[in-house]
């Protein structure tokens, strides 16, 4: 595959993404540019491949065909250590599920990726409490998970996705555990959160009221986008296929 340089402002960038989990196939041939500070939705059925894309993009997962790039920055070809490093300190993670640590308090998990860049105590449980605030689970801040609802924990996780204020923030059927109209109003604070600290958001949904906060949307379906249509440059049919798959 000819390498080809991603646009000037986009901070995420993929292109001829394949992966298969065992026999299934989950991305063929994927490509897509994210501008920095968007809010892209990426849309499609369960089981279209939009959760194998975020790990792929967010260096969770390594595809096994094509290339990924973080502010021009390779990286599919590094390291799982140097991945971990780059998930921890440039990049955020809401899961469908809350996964906290059952063991700490609310404000603790919230303050856990500062805690772990090395912020101090102080700091770290004071800009904890501000998000789980904006979120409307500061009451919860004492609390251990298992004394709250399953709304109020994803609020949590939430929360401990913007408090360290990573450049680009995953998202992955975050509302799913909430109810419709206290989805859409979590949602509305995320992206308005990630607008004034302008945080790029991809966000995984298939719900269209969810994709309709995004500033943009591509769909995906059985692990292809859907819907490009090529433009007459005069380019060769591989530059062309390129470009029609990074202007969804």
């Amino acid at each position: 595959m000819q390498m080809v340089a991603p646009p000037d402002n986009d901070v995420l960038w993929a292109r001829g993404l394949h992966h298969a989990h065992g026999a299934t196939v989950a991305l063929t041939g994927v490509s897509l540019g994210v501008r920095e500070g968007e809010i892209l939705a990426v849309t499609g059925p369960r089981g279209s491949g939009k959760t194998t894309l975020l790990k792929c993009l967010s260096g969770q997962l390594v595809p096994t065909e094509g290339e990924v790039l973080f502010d021009r920055a390779p990286v599919h070809t590094l390291s799982s250590p140097s991945r971990e490093r780059l998930r921890l300190e440039r990049f955020g993670w809401i899961d469908t599920e809350p996964h906290l640590v059952p063991e700490l308090t609310v404000w603790e998990n919230t303050a856990l990726p500062l805690l772990l860049r090395g912020t101090g105590h102080r700091a770290a449980k004071h800009t904890a409490i501000e998000w789980l605030e904006r979120l409307d689970v500061g009451m919860c801040a004492r609390r251990r998970p298992a004394r709250l609802e399953q709304s109020q924990r994803q609020r949590v996780a939430i929360a401990r996705a913007l408090v360290s204020t990573p450049q680009v923030l995953f998202a992955d059927e975050p509302t799913a555990p909430l109810h419709s109209a206290d989805g859409i109003q979590v949602l509305r604070t995320l992206t308005t959160a990630a607008r004034s600290h302008h945080i790029t958001v991809v966000l995984a949904t298939y719900d269209p009221q969810v994709a309709a906060q995004a500033d943009r949307t591509v769909s995906l379906l059985d692990g292809r986008l859907s819907g490009a249509v090529p433009e007459d440059t005069g380019a060769s049919d591989e530059e062309s296929r390129a470009a029609c798959s990074l202007s969804v």
